[in-house]
């Protein structure tokens, strides 16, 4: 029998709950999956490679199904830094026209410029956004408290040729934590269906307005970036979020 290779363990902590997590690095047959994600066109294969993955290397008891997807892209960008290298190289391609003073417009003439960023990944943790609340208060006596949504919320939503006020009804139907009255709290799942819908359709613009700030200032992996194009001198300032940024 071949000897086993002894694998480092680390520790990090979920932002959401402060729980230690404890993960090992990637092996072979993980980097092969990571590869095929790497080179997926759909999201769903995307988030699917990075929950296989997550559930290979954990080894602490948690449910990655039950987590927010804040904490588990952070969980992912621990997992790659101390499997592959902490440093990632990230290209950026000027966006530059360089046509934009010519009277001709229709030829549009992009700068070839590129810019390399080392971004450590370590350093970068999900934060919230200016004024964020879970706590909906839709009225004097009436609230809802929301909760995150999770890798499988995401990927069984279905965005195609929906408006984004359409994806956000169909996301928080999924995110109601509970709904509640100065006397009682109401959880989803004492509800049907039709109930949850029929409270969602009697919102009113204002409540709307306050669950797309939930949604909007909601945790993210993210990595502000400014730059001067080496070729044309334009300046530009770029958000990297997602970690499909931070992937390969």
């Amino acid at each position: 029998m071949l000897p086993k290779i002894d694998v480092p363990v680390y520790e990090t902590i979920l932002p959401s709950n402060n729980q230690v997590i404890k993960f090992r690095p990637f092996l072979v047959k993980e980097q092969k999956i990571l590869m095929m994600g790497a080179q997926a066109s759909d999201p769903k294969d995307i988030i699917d490679s990075i929950r296989q993955i997550l559930s290979n290397c954990i080894l602490s008891d948690i449910d990655i199904e039950s987590l927010p997807v804040f904490d588990l892209e952070f969980l992912f960008l621990n997992l790659r830094a101390r499997s592959i290298n902490e440093v990632v190289e990230i290209k950026y391609r000027c966006n530059n026209d360089l046509s934009s003073d010519k009277e001709d417009k229709e030829e549009l003439k992009k700068c070839t410029g590129f810019v390399t960023f080392n971004i450590n990944v370590l350093d970068i943790k999900p934060e919230f956004g200016e004024g964020h609340t879970s706590d909906i208060k839709l009225s004097e006596k009436v609230g809802m408290k929301l909760k995150y949504p999770t890798f499988e919320m995401m990927k069984d939503l279905d965005t195609e040729g929906k408006s984004e006020d359409d994806v956000m009804y169909d996301l928080l139907v999924g995110c109601i934590d509970f709904i509640y009255d100065e006397n009682n709290m109401y959880y989803p799942k004492d509800s049907t269906k039709e109930e949850i819908g029929e409270f969602i359709d009697n919102l009113q613009q204002k409540n709307l307005e306050q669950i797309k700030t939930f949604f909007g200032t909601m945790p993210k992996v993210k990595k502000e970036l400014d730059f001067v194009c080496p070729k044309c001198g334009f300046e530009d300032h770029i958000i990297l979020e997602g970690v499909q940024n931070f992937f390969e």
